[in-house]
């Protein structure tokens, strides 16, 4: 049984999100239980998610899930601005809301070259690294 679409694909938040995403080498989007999924081998960001134990509350229906730097996810986790995704935390991830006006789009395309770099193939990243 396939998931319900979770996201609106005329979303502002999701469209910079997009922007941002697909900027980078080789990347692309799906959708992925239900939610967009950005990627190259594998994913790299992700748009919604929800915490542990919550289901369809809508709370952060428009955040960004990423994979930090390690040298970084001790910070995050002191900034409440960040929190643990249900099913992606586990394995390293982190979530940034992106709901509201305040969101630092430079700091969110920071910390999605981020994860690209985390995940991305060789190949790819030096193709960036060119670019820049």
């Amino acid at each position: 049984m396939a998931h319900p679409q979770q996201f609106d694909d005329d979303d502002p938040v999701l469209a910079k999100l997009r922007e941002i995403c697909l900027a980078l080498p080789g990347a692309d989007m799906k959708v992925s239980h239900g939610r967009p999924a950005f990627f190259t081998k594998k994913i790299f960001a992700g748009f919604g998610a929800v915490l542990k134990g919550e289901h369809n509350t809508g709370r952060y229906d428009q955040a960004l899930i990423f994979m930090p730097d390690p040298d970084d996810a001790e910070a995050y986790a002191q900034d409440d601005r960040f929190f643990t995704p249900a099913y992606w935390g586990p394995y390293g991830w982190v979530g940034l809301d992106l709901a509201g006006k305040n969101t630092d789009w430079d700091e969110v395309a920071e910390l999605v070259e981020d994860s690209y770099r985390a995940t991305a193939p060789k190949k790819l990243i030096a193709e960036l690294d060119s670019s820049g």
